[in-house]
């Protein structure tokens, strides 16, 4: 499953548009749960038309298999992006994690919660929509720094 999610931004108030997941067939073959990915996103993108992406750096788990599954989704996840002319901005699980709950080693329901806050969301999205937006959250919280420092932001 892939997440996804769209935020707006207004000054330093944050509103979620949409988020959901990217269900695929778990019976079917790599190359093809991957092309469902990329079809999925690619009508995210053409629906909500975000200006930019952002995407979760690949982590080290214990399972190696399952790190690089999540290495292909990711790339395919890029890709979208790229296929849609979005530029693609990438931060790290703990980097994440600190910008919307201030601690990196944040459990997922605490990451689900902090983000339904932030968002004003009336509940909790689903784990890895959450993460989605968890993720946007953090960029539009690096945005301004990015800006001073003189690097594109959007």
């Amino acid at each position: 499953m892939t997440g996804w999610g769209v935020v707006e931004s207004s000054g330093n108030r944050y509103t979620a548009v949409a988020h959901g997941c990217i269900r695929t067939d778990r019976a079917a073959l790599l190359p093809v749960r991957l092309g469902e990915i990329f079809s999925g996103l690619n009508l995210v993108i053409a629906k909500y038309q975000p200006k930019l992406a952002v995407v979760e750096e690949i982590f080290v788990s214990q399972n190696p298999a399952s790190a690089l599954k999540l290495g292909h989704a990711r790339g395919v996840a890029i890709a979208a992006a790229n296929h849609g002319n979005l530029e693609v901005f990438e931060y790290s699980a703990l980097q994440i994690k600190k910008a919307v709950v201030g601690y990196g080693r944040a459990e997922k329901q605490q990451v689900q919660e902090m983000v339904r806050m932030l968002l004003s969301m009336p509940k909790q999205a689903p784990s890895d929509a959450s993460d989605a937006l968890a993720a946007a959250v953090c960029h539009l919280n690096q945005a301004p720094l990015l800006r001073l420092a003189g690097l594109k932001t959007s």
